[in-house]
């Protein structure tokens, strides 16, 4: 392409932060093309997954009733497992359902709503070109000017890179290093498909309610967690874990989240569903810390999970929400400022605003979920001690501290655990 052919931004990666990039840009009229390596939107990209719409609001308010989205989240789940025995705890607020407030978040399959998100931004002018692989950047005196695919030059002003947690895009740059494994999580999901009234019955849900789950104690004491969403007529099913500590206990991934699917309290609700998705997903594990000490260079941005704006809080990951605000922050930025080696230090202020103050509230999560009790002992003891409570025999029971006592040396606990994780836990969050 000719220097006159060029665009003014090339955004790399059609998930939720390239297109609502794309989609700022596109509605003011500026020459935006999105480069996606997928065959189309959404096609490479996997999450849980759950939406918070506050985010399509500050996009275009009123946006979110038109996206592609699931079932709204009524209900929130905890189950806490060890072996056959479960613990459910569930939280229901019906003003999550009132039709005249915006519901909190929504549960949503990536594929549907990355392609209709990015069918937005096209309509607002931007050209989303798939199937098309970014091969390196073209930098000219320090700075980044295009991008290469195959033979072909792409050109522009800026280029944003929106191409996820280990950013080839960054790495060449020399922003980031290649990711290290103490520093990410792996994330395994299938989606089981069953019918809408199925799911209804099992979850206690009205229509268009659903409910999102967290599973604590189901990766075999290792660092993580798994997860369930109900969607329309299917179930997002997965866990996220190091992938380094199950290398450790050479425990296979996936024979890992089989277990994860076998276990009654989970078997139970999505029994006579047939799988239709398996994916899998690297995800950012150290939240605040994990952002680059810089996420620009001259003529180059990054967004979305590329820049490390992602925030995992145990009961549910964050990082659609931040990928959609880094976006815009990106997006904001551009239009503001002519000078392209100011564009990124705009970024960051745009950021400050939108982004870090929410990332630095929950930076303490970081140290709360590295006690290693939360994913083995914790569980079995809840577990053992509602044993001990719920399972009457006729015989003279003990007093409760004497059966809470005997239950935490079963479990390799003590007092003094309790203290010392406690004190950690308050001082984190």
């Amino acid at each position: 392409m000719g220097e006159e052919e060029k665009f003014e931004t090339i955004i790399v990666g059609a998930g939720p932060a390239g297109i609502a990039c794309a989609y700022t840009l596109a509605k003011k009229g500026k020459s935006v093309l999105v480069i996606e390596r997928g065959s189309n939107a959404g096609s490479k990209n996997v999450t849980g997954g759950r939406l918070y719409t506050y985010a399509l609001e500050i996009l275009e308010p009123g946006i979110w009733k038109e996206a592609a989205l699931e079932r709204k989240v009524t209900h929130e789940r905890t189950i806490i497992l060890q072996g056959d025995n479960a613990l459910n705890i569930e939280y229901y607020n019906p003003s999550f359902n009132r039709d005249d407030r915006m519901p909190v978040a929504y549960t949503i399959l990536r594929g549907a709503f990355d392609e209709w998100f990015a069918a937005r931004a096209e309509e607002m002018g931007a050209i989303v070109a798939c199937g098309v692989k970014v091969d390196g950047l073209i930098q000219k005196d320090g700075k980044v000017v295009g991008v290469k695919c195959g033979e072909d030059d792409m050109l522009a002003d800026i280029v944003v890179a929106a191409d996820g947690v280990n950013s080839l895009i960054a790495q060449e740059a020399g922003i980031i290093p290649d990711i290290s494994a103490h520093s990410i999580g792996i994330g395994v999901k299938e989606v089981i498909e069953l019918p809408a009234p199925v799911i209804e019955e099992r979850f206690n849900l009205k229509d268009g309610e659903g409910t999102a789950c967290m599973l604590l104690g189901c990766t075999e004491g290792i660092h993580g967690g798994g997860f369930l969403y109900t969607n329309k007529e299917s179930i997002s099913l997965g866990c996220v874990f190091t992938p380094e500590e199950a290398a450790q206990n050479k425990k296979p991934i996936h024979k890992i989240f089989q277990n994860v699917k076998m276990l009654p309290a989970v078997n139970e609700l999505i029994t006579g569903g047939q799988t239709v998705e398996y994916s899998a997903h690297l995800v950012s594990e150290r939240g605040y810390r994990g952002i680059p000490e810089s996420i620009f260079k001259n003529g180059l941005l990054l967004v979305g999970d590329a820049a490390g704006l992602v925030v995992n809080m145990g009961y549910s990951i964050r990082g659609m929400d931040l990928a959609i605000l880094s976006g815009i922050a990106a997006a904001r930025a551009i239009l503001n400022e002519d000078r392209i080696e100011l564009v990124g230090p705009v970024y960051y202020q745009e950021l400050e605003q939108l982004i870090m103050p929410t990332m630095k509230a929950l930076d303490g999560y970081t140290d709360l979920l590295a006690i290693p009790r939360i994913y083995a002992n914790y569980p079995a003891f809840a577990l053992d001690l509602c044993q001990q409570v719920y399972h009457i025999t006729g015989e003279v029971p003990r007093k409760i501290k004497d059966e809470a006592r005997a239950v935490l040396k079963n479990n390799n606990l003590s007092i003094w655990n309790l203290i010392k994780d406690g004190l950690r836990g308050y001082r984190s969050i």
